[in-house]
């Protein structure tokens, strides 16, 4: 070790063993932020009145599930699909479009879209319009480039109704072609999620209160730590937390999705 390097491993040691990795990158982020909080938040506030006002109602259900999208059609109906096919019966769907436009979707009476009035490049804002116009007891999310199995949500709600207020399941990892790369499975352990990310959104399902929602920060793509860490890590400060082994997601990894190995920058 050259002697010039070491007040930076240092004070990364320092860093791990007080606030931890990603709260300190996260914090960052937050601060980076600031300016355009209040603005992103009157934007989700006026967007998902807008929805609530041409659907007449704000869509109701023990348990919705968020999906956001943006130009990938083919995928979406896919992800629509699994999200329809769960085994829970007072469930709805709520597709919220980043502003491209949405496909001609299914007719079924749970399932509910809009598209917003411009485009936000970010899946926070999209999420949290979906959560803002709708109510539920619990919530859930899909992105449109993944599938369900059909019990995902069945088997959390078993564990929620049980006492857990925030569960994650395993998560099978697909190439394009379906061919299973591994299943990334890891048991809560918040001090452990300091320095790794292990909760992926479209795994969790979570009871839902007015906080439940995901960080409006910018968080460009290759950014440590992505909207899901922050929102497993905040949330499950207060949060009864529980994993589940059973892999009930399947997580396609290509080129324009938001994958992580879960673990955060090599020289963090």
């Amino acid at each position: 070790m050259k002697p010039a390097d070491i007040p930076r491993r240092l004070g990364r040691s320092l860093v791990r063993a007080t606030i931890g990795t990603f709260p300190f990158f996260d914090l960052g982020l937050k601060l980076k932020g600031l300016p355009r909080l209040a603005s992103v938040r009157r934007f989700e506030d006026r967007e998902a009145k807008t929805i609530i006002k041409n659907l007449g109602s704000a869509p109701k259900a023990e348990i919705v599930t968020v999906i956001p999208t943006y130009k990938r059609p083919r995928q979406l109906l896919e992800a629509i699909d699994t999200a329809l096919a769960q085994t829970v019966e007072d469930h709805v769907v709520m597709v919220i479009d980043d502003g491209a436009g949405l496909p001609p979707l299914p007719n079924d009476p749970r399932l509910f879209a809009a598209s917003l009035t411009r485009n936000q490049g970010t899946v926070s804002t999209t999420r949290n319009v979906g959560i803002l116009a709708t109510q539920s007891t619990y919530l859930a999310f899909l992105d449109d480039d993944n599938t369900w199995r059909p019990d995902h949500l069945a088997i959390a709600l078993a564990e929620l109704r049980r006492g857990a207020d925030l569960t994650y399941s395993a998560l099978e990892r697909t190439d394009v072609h379906g061919n299973v790369i591994d299943v990334f499975s890891v048991p809560f352990d918040r001090r452990a999620c300091r320095e790794k990310s292990f909760a992926d959104a479209n795994s969790i399902v979570v009871r839902r209160d007015r906080r439940t929602l995901f960080s409006r920060a910018p968080r460009p793509f290759g950014s440590f730590p992505r909207e899901d860490w922050e929102f497993a890590y905040r949330l499950s400060r207060r949060l009864a937390t529980v994993h589940i082994p059973e892999p009930t997601v399947t997580y396609v990894v290509h080129d324009e999705s938001f994958y992580t190995d879960w673990a955060g920058p090599d020289d963090a």
